[in-house]
């Protein structure tokens, strides 16, 4: 799937034949034919576009004769489905004088709204990409410790194993993120430092140490969130060992509790010759110091604080 649009008046459209601007093409998920002629075409290398579309692509910078490449994270969009999996994808930037090719998967959006109404030029387009990235891991974080806090309030459910499921994939989802931002913090310092090579703007350099700075903050939350659900993992670890010692000590007191005057009443039924067996009252007896061992029982162990 082909979309296009233009970069014209400072502001990004949709595309038109017979206006003039600067070409931004997206090819959502192309197939085989897609990208031969992309390589055909554009003179796109087969192997950097296949890395666009490789979620374990590691996200870097390429220089090509004619044109160069960003290849960096972006989080899928959240499907809200009950397993809480957060996924990334990669996205491919390549810049070329004249237009912008970008090739991904077909769940990343081309990012719109206020922040795009203003576009001194290519090199300023390309950074804003960066930074509706960023915020949108930002976002994808902010959603991550509310569903943490949602699994906290029940955690006190601790012997049932779904809360645990619903942890530890936030948990691994987590570590796919961190890896993520951490990498296109490493695309964004390099572009810092290529700057001058890609003939960027004093502005566009005032751009990317915001990026920096962001990116660095949005890792650092990351950080946070992962150290919290890892406590998380723990103490319901601890909290499952304490119920199941509770739930242990409950279960022995009523076994002791009924082996205490089954002794009793079995120790007047054997077939001997015992005391009372003519004794009228002999079964109200033997139900009473039955009852009584219980209590006697309850009371040995409410002084031994068991």
């Amino acid at each position: 799937m082909i979309s296009k649009y233009l970069l014209d008046n400072n502001r990004i459209q949709e595309f038109q034949e017979s206006e003039t601007g600067i070409p931004v093409l997206i090819f959502r998920h192309p197939s085989e034919n897609d990208i031969q002629n992309l390589v055909d075409k554009y003179g796109l290398d087969s192997h950097t576009v296949q890395s666009a579309l490789d979620p374990d692509e590691v996200p870097r910078i390429e220089f090509e004769d004619d044109h160069w490449v960003i290849i960096f994270k972006s989080p899928r969009n959240y499907s809200g489905d009950k397993s809480f999996e957060f996924k990334i994808q990669s996205v491919g930037l390549f810049v070329f004088t004249n237009k912008l090719l970008i090739v991904t998967g077909d769940n990343w959006e081309f990012p719109e709204g206020r922040r795009f109404n203003k576009i001194s030029g290519l090199s300023d387009l390309i950074m804003k990409i960066l930074n509706t990235n960023i915020i949108h891991f930002t976002q994808h974080l902010k959603a991550i410790n509310q569903i943490t806090d949602e699994i906290e309030g029940k955690i006190n459910q601790a012997m049932e194993n779904k809360n645990l499921i619903l942890l530890f994939s936030l948990q691994k989802s987590m570590v796919y993120y961190l890896n993520a931002i951490n990498a296109n913090g490493h695309v964004i310092e390099r572009l810092r430092l290529n700057a001058p090579k890609l003939q960027f703007t004093t502005d566009d350099q005032e751009f990317l140490e915001d990026l920096s700075i962001e990116n660095r903050q949005c890792y650092r939350q990351a950080e946070i969130y992962t150290s919290v659900l890892a406590d998380l993992m723990d103490a319901r670890a601890s909290i499952v060992g304490n119920n199941l010692n509770i739930l242990m000590k409950t279960l022995n007191i009523i076994t002791i509790g009924i082996m205490v005057p089954t002794f009793v009443v079995s120790a007047f039924s054997m077939n001997v010759k015992i005391p009372m067996e003519d004794n009228p009252y002999a079964f109200l007896i033997v139900m009473s110091l039955s009852f009584a061992s219980v209590l006697g029982f309850l009371t040995f162990w409410k002084l031994k604080k068991w």
